[in-house]
């Protein structure tokens, strides 16, 4: 039995948009402008915006009976199928609102939910989608049961409508259910994923970010896949997730996730919890920001109240998208010496290699310049050099050793030198080779003579 039937595509619709004096809007058109948006991305031809300003919502109809009336006349005139609201309507006021206006009628919330559903690709995506509409639904049952006669009980007015709604309600109950122990088991295979990639010691990148901000772009241009990606609200839905080899860094898992919405419906953010636990256990997020948009400074703070919500500990870059419409050039802020702004375009793969370098930094460290000299037997380090893409000059001395000048976190370095079994005075000046000892295990459990004056050099 499906619930919650989506409405049909290509519906005639009228929007409505209600501004109330005792709250402060930072932008209203702005605010309208997502909403008709969303309703463009649910296939809705839109007729009319009727907009109106309000002192608080009414109890029956939230909007008041004069401005009911003023749509009533324009669905008539326009033959709309749909109201949109962009607001959230109690299930009596949508009922009632459906009385007054003989046509259908949908909330902020509803509409994003119809879009969720649209978009939902895989196993898990719909999962997540149906468990999200069925929690909205619960309290809009009795909506549909007008024609089964009585709705309340008691003596006498007991009828077929209330043993239908009774049992629609128990069988929801048993769907929701079912369907929060599958994602449970999603979330165990996401969990042994995870725990996968943490015993590789692969980090994972997470892009975050207001929806339509360009991360499915971005994921494309940096993976070279080509996942869905369109200039509409909510392209994405479904996690993404593929390994691959970041400058500086090695192998490192990168995952594009469903975008935010100013006033995310609650039971959205509770059903995507698998996914956004993709979010929560990431090394890095990269919040992907429209720097062309005029309301991007309502879209951060509506995910930075979604990463707040979910409890997300992880360092944050941001990348400001989009510099070709904006005509900004690429370049990296620092606060101190940490990155924390970067400025690209996905579209037109302008300052990669800003992002790069800045991820490269928050992951492995501060980067430095070496000049190493190499034996002739590190062919297998040269090779690792190269894969990062931290060469950025070689040449030979007069001895004929192959001298590479790289740029890498001090860190890294030591690692790659303990890796390979390299005598740190061997690649390096003797000036900087003593900071990177030791690097190999065996080093650290070499006995110190009891004579310092003996002590070999090698091991200070």
């Amino acid at each position: 039995m499906h619930y919650f039937e989506q409405h049909k595509s290509t519906e005639k619709a009228i929007l409505v948009h209600c501004v109330f004096k005792s709250l402060e809007f930072a932008d209203n058109q702005n605010d309208l402008d997502e909403f008709a948006l969303l309703a463009t991305s649910a296939d809705a031809v839109i007729l009319d915006t009727i907009t109106g300003v309000m002192n608080k919502p009414n109890a029956k109809l939230f909007i008041g009976t004069g401005k009911a009336d003023e749509i009533a006349q324009r669905v008539a005139q326009l033959e709309a199928d749909i109201v949109l609201f962009n607001h959230t309507l109690t299930p009596s006021q949508e009922r009632n609102l459906e009385k007054h206006l003989k046509c259908k009628v949908i909330d902020r919330m509803g509409l994003i939910l119809d879009i969720f559903a649209r978009r939902a690709r895989t196993y898990e995506g719909k999962l997540q989608v149906e468990l999200a509409q069925l929690t909205h639904l619960s309290s809009r049952l009795v909506r549909g049961y007008a024609h089964l006669g009585q709705q309340k009980g008691g003596i006498g007015l007991r009828g077929p409508g209330e043993t239908q709604l009774e049992t629609d309600r128990r069988l929801l109950q048993v769907r929701v259910n079912q369907l929060k122990d599958k994602l449970s088991k999603v979330k165990q295979t996401r969990q042994i994923g995870r725990a996968k990639r943490t015993k590789s010691s692969t980090p994972t990148i997470s892009l975050v970010g207001y929806t339509n901000a360009g991360k499915s772009t971005l994921f494309n241009a940096l993976t070279g896949e080509s996942i869905y990606s369109a200039d509409q609200l909510f392209a994405t839905l479904d996690p993404t997730l593929r390994q691959l080899d970041w400058q500086g860094v090695g192998k490192v898992v990168l995952a594009d996730t469903v975008g935010f919405v100013q006033n995310l419906p609650h039971e959205l953010v509770e059903s995507f919890h698998a996914t956004l636990e993709e979010t929560l256990e990431a090394d890095l997020l990269l919040h992907i920001i429209d720097s062309s948009s005029d309301n991007r400074l309502e879209q951060i703070e509506a995910v930075n109240a979604v990463l707040s919500e979910i409890k997300a500990q992880a360092p944050i870059l941001s990348v400001y998208n989009k510099i070709d419409k904006t005509k900004e050039t690429p370049a990296i802020y620092y606060d101190n010496t940490i990155p924390s702004r970067v400025y690209i375009s996905a579209h037109q793969k302008l300052g990669f290699d800003e992002l790069k370098r800045a991820v490269q930094e928050l992951l492995v460290g501060h980067l430095s310049q070496f000049t190493l000299t190499l034996p002739y037997d590190a062919g297998q380090f040269k090779n690792t050099l190269h894969e990062l893409g931290v060469i950025e000059g070689h040449g030979f001395d007069d001895t004929g050793h192959e001298v590479l000048t790289i740029r890498l976190a001090k860190d890294k370095l030591k690692e790659l030198l303990g890796k390979y079994h390299l005598n740190p005075f061997d690649v390096l000046p003797p000036h900087e080779a003593s900071a990177f000892l030791p690097v190999l295990e065996e080093f650290e459990k070499v006995e110190i003579k009891s004579n310092e004056d003996d002590l070999d050099p090698f091991y200070l």
